[in-house]
């Protein structure tokens, strides 16, 4: 997963030295990319939880026919996903606030989204394997796909002079290769526990219905985040233009670095919970929201800590051309606040992965609604724009708005956990 976050960062990380509004237009395409991030990991996590239960309660056949239901609803839903992007891309860019910024973000944008299909595959074929608790391969795969991302993006934007076209064609190139050594993985190699045979396959509605019931709710999560996202930027050029929209979009990208060994844990814990919700060991539930939670604050905060150190030397790496180098000191500036934001994640991030692990997604997204829109959006205009603090106003509101959601979130899986114990008891 750290693998996957390093494609929009290296991206970012050579746009910016062709100025501050080629890296503000991939600001811009961000929250449409997020959604594309959001459907790979929703289908991933409706795969993972339909598999894991399976094999908690111990029915193989129904574990392989559940992973090739996984792949026939990702290949669908890719295709209607592309038509959409690709016919509306300048209407959606419009309206999320890209008009000085619309010819670069379209080239950028319409690239990077013809490989739709190759970004929802591989985030099924992760769900798979992390339900089968195999996810050593996907970081091989990972590994080869950021190291070729990471050679040609200068080589096609400034040896080629393709400029920020060249990004999305190493982006795309990259996912490209990655889904070819998954498909040899699964129907060449076949040394997999979950098999993607036709001969397992029965069309089964409620086998859809439980990958569905998680991966569906898990995609709109991404959506919320993505509106967000969307909010925040249109608050952000209100009040400081677009260089606020691209010291928040530089600097959210090594955000999301840091956030994704907690993403990670989440992911181990929805295949736990999963696993100990079908075979009724509520216990296990228990055990594993607070020990993900414990090693997730951990984590945190050291990944707080380095980030306040680092902060200064990590803007340096999307500062380094003339053209962005003012935008330095803001992006320290904004790593160093959203330090606190990262300890107060896992609380929030682990409990939505025990209920999504359980195939409650529906609560999982209920949570994610109130912490991104309820409170991160409302925060942030509330102190941006009312009490006039600007982007550093909207930079607390971020903050303030994940500790709020965030416990929340805790409080509301911790009694969800104890009232299935006391009836598992009864």
């Amino acid at each position: 997963m750290l693998l996957t976050s390093t494609y929009n960062l290296i991206d970012a990380i050579w746009v910016s030295g062709l100025g501050g509004s080629a890296l503000a237009a991939i600001g811009f395409v961000t929250p449409l990319y997020m959604v594309l991030v959001g459907l790979s990991n929703g289908l991933g996590a409706g795969a993972t939880s339909a598999i894991s239960r399976c094999i908690g309660a111990g029915d193989t056949k129904r574990v392989n026919n559940s992973a090739i239901h996984a792949i026939i609803l990702t290949l669908i839903i890719s295709l209607f996903i592309t038509f959409l992007l690709e016919f509306f891309l300048k209407d959606l860019l419009l309206m999320l606030g890209a008009k000085t910024t619309l010819n670069l973000s379209l080239i950028y944008g319409r690239i990077v989204f013809v490989g739709t299909i190759f970004m929802l595959f591989t985030g099924s074929a992760y769900g798979i394997l992390r339900g089968e608790g195999d996810t050593k391969r996907t970081m091989y795969a990972m590994m080869v796909s950021a190291i070729i991302n990471m050679i040609l993006d200068p080589i096609l934007i400034y040896s080629l002079g393709m400029g920020i076209a060249g990004a999305a064609w190493a982006t795309l190139a990259s996912q490209f290769i990655v889904s070819a050594v998954i498909i040899y993985w699964f129907f060449h190699k076949k040394d997999t526990f979950t098999s993607l045979s036709w001969k397992y396959f029965k069309a089964d509605f409620q086998v859809a219905k439980s990958i569905l019931e998680v991966a569906l709710p898990a995609s709109v999560e991404f959506l919320v985040i993505s509106m967000g996202t969307a909010i925040l930027n249109i608050i952000f050029v209100a009040v400081a233009g677009t260089d606020a929209v691209a010291i928040y979009s530089a600097g959210w990208r090594v955000v999301m670095i840091g956030f994704v060994p907690l993403i990670s844990i989440g992911a181990g814990t929805i295949t736990v919970a999963g696993v100990a919700y079908g075979a009724r060991k509520y216990k296990n539930l228990s055990i594993a929201h607070s020990y993900s939670i414990k090693i997730g604050m951990l984590v945190a905060i050291a990944t707080s800590i380095l980030t306040f150190i680092l902060a200064p030397y990590i803007s340096m790496i999307f500062t380094y051309s003339p053209q962005t180098s003012h935008l330095s000191p803001l992006i320290t500036e904004f790593l160093r606040t959203m330090c606190l934001f990262y300890i107060f994640i896992p609380p929030g991030l682990m409990s939505n992965s025990i209920f999504q692990g359980m195939g409650k997604g529906t609560t999982s997204l209920i949570l994610t609604i109130i912490r991104q829109l309820l409170f991160i959006v409302i925060f942030a205009y509330i102190l941006a724009i009312i009490f006039n603090l600007g982007q550093k106003g909207a930079w607390w509101g971020i903050v303030a708005g994940d500790i709020v959601g965030s416990t929340i979130a805790y409080l509301w899986a911790r009694i969800y956990i104890n009232r299935l114990q006391r009836i598992g008891s009864a």
